[in-house]
């Protein structure tokens, strides 16, 4: 973009890429990490962000769907049932390849190892990893050093697959 300056001379503005509330460039790189605060609030702002990134990179609306759905039921978990990691955030990271991604979302551990609840007719709560599984390609959690990563594949398998 150019504009005439003050003096007549041309001043040209560059701008960059588009950033969402994490400070992250929207639709850049295969790989985004954003920590979001421990707080019930960050499940929505990581809901927009994944969405607008996935939406940039214009891929198709039930996965980029897919993705918010499971991105929202993992960071909500992490939340109610386990603690945060060290520096007080959760952190959400996604990875896309093709047409599939990828959403893990890593704390510091609860109670119990995250597995999906029985399944029970009149509950009001405890769906979201069987959401997760029915809505996902593969799924899986990793435990490293007290940090527990829950991830999930969507639109095709896992890079995970084999380990």
């Amino acid at each position: 973009m150019a504009s005439a300056g003050n003096a007549g001379k041309m001043v040209t503005t560059l701008r960059g890429p588009e950033l969402d509330e994490f400070g992250g460039a929207i639709g850049e790189g295969a790989v985004r990490t954003i920590r979001a605060p421990w707080r019930a609030a960050s499940v929505a702002r990581v809901r927009r962000a994944i969405v607008a990134d996935l939406m940039a990179r214009d891929l198709p609306q039930d996965l980029v769907y897919e993705a918010e759905i499971v991105a929202s039921e993992l960071v909500s978990n992490a939340i109610r049932h386990a603690r945060p990691l060290a520096d007080g955030t959760v952190r959400v990271r996604w990875k896309v390849k093709g047409e599939a991604v990828e959403v893990e979302v890593t704390d510091a551990g609860g109670e119990t190892p995250p597995r999906p609840a029985p399944r029970v007719l009149w509950a009001t709560s405890g769906r979201g990893l069987r959401i997760v599984r029915s809505v996902a390609h593969e799924w899986g959690v990793a435990d490293d050093k007290g940090n527990v990563t829950v991830w999930a594949a969507l639109g095709g398998p896992s890079r995970r697959r084999g380990n």
